[in-house]
């Protein structure tokens, strides 16, 4: 009886999470009255402005993980070796984006970093566009860290730092060439949720006036009625390639292991 109402439980939620993409999918290829098209989609990757916001924000989702990457690895791994008092307050620090809206952190952006302040990014499309990708980092800090954070828990951090350090090695070499190999799955796993965060975003791109994929899935869906739907279809396909590389990397790397 417990296997039944588990096994329906989770078919009742298959077909909550399948019906409205279904509905959604289908309404996207009606365009033609009376028959099934791809119209949708064509004018979609016909319109000049997904390509270029699409580019945009790939861009962007690729600084943000570096940046990422270079501030989260290093503190995690800081932390884990060193500072083991101070997980409570890194982990309580690490989860404010998920409290603090995204339009709270864009405004205070704005009022720091306005044309009037000492450091007027606001003031030229790179300064708004590394503000930007620093509000993205803010935004994904949370995933990527605890990405991360798991990924070094699964390996003896300090044996690795001894041995290391015993062979001449300095920080920088550890960090480069022993514990981020040993996490990398673990970081491509916070790299594609970061990605998935960065094209979906509107609020921050949108008030800093950047041309950013989801102000455009938002322009979009305000002034047209087929386009909108095949435009999320085609994100919440990116964004489930994302996370199927994401299983596909993270399989290999356990079949490398096993090999090994």
């Amino acid at each position: 009886m417990t296997r039944f109402f588990a096994w329906g439980t989770f078919l009742l939620g298959c077909v909550f999470f399948a019906l409205p993409l279904i509905g959604m999918t289908e309404f996207s290829l009606k365009m033609r009255r009376g028959e099934y098209s791809f119209d949708a989609y064509r004018r979609v990757f016909e319109d000049q402005r997904f390509w270029d916001t699409f580019s945009y924000s790939l861009i962007l989702a690729a600084a943000t993980i570096v940046v990422g990457v270079l501030l989260v690895v290093p503190t995690a791994y800081w932390v884990r070796l060193k500072l083991p008092q101070a997980r409570p307050v890194i982990e309580f620090i690490t989860l404010l984006p998920l409290v603090i809206p995204a339009i709270v952190i864009v405004f205070g952006y704005i009022r720091l970093y306005n044309t009037s302040s000492f450091l007027p990014l606001t003031g030229s499309a790179l300064g708004t566009d590394i503000l930007l990708t620093m509000g993205y980092t803010t935004l994904a800090l949370p995933y990527m860290y605890r990405s991360v954070d798991t990924g070094l828990r699964t390996i003896d951090v300090a044996t690795l730092t001894e041995a290391a350090q015993s062979l001449g090695a300095g920080w920088v070499t550890i960090l480069a060439r022993i514990i981020l190999p040993n996490v990398m799955v673990a970081v491509l796993s916070g790299a594609f949720l970061t990605l998935a965060i960065v094209l979906g975003e509107f609020t921050m791109a949108a008030l800093l006036n950047r041309p950013a994929f989801g102000p455009f899935m938002q322009l979009l869906g305000a002034n047209r009625a087929y386009e909108p739907p095949a435009l999320a279809v085609i994100a919440f396909a990116i964004t489930w390639g994302c996370m199927g590389l994401m299983q596909l990397v993270t399989r290999f790397s356990k079949h490398e292991r096993a090999k090994a």
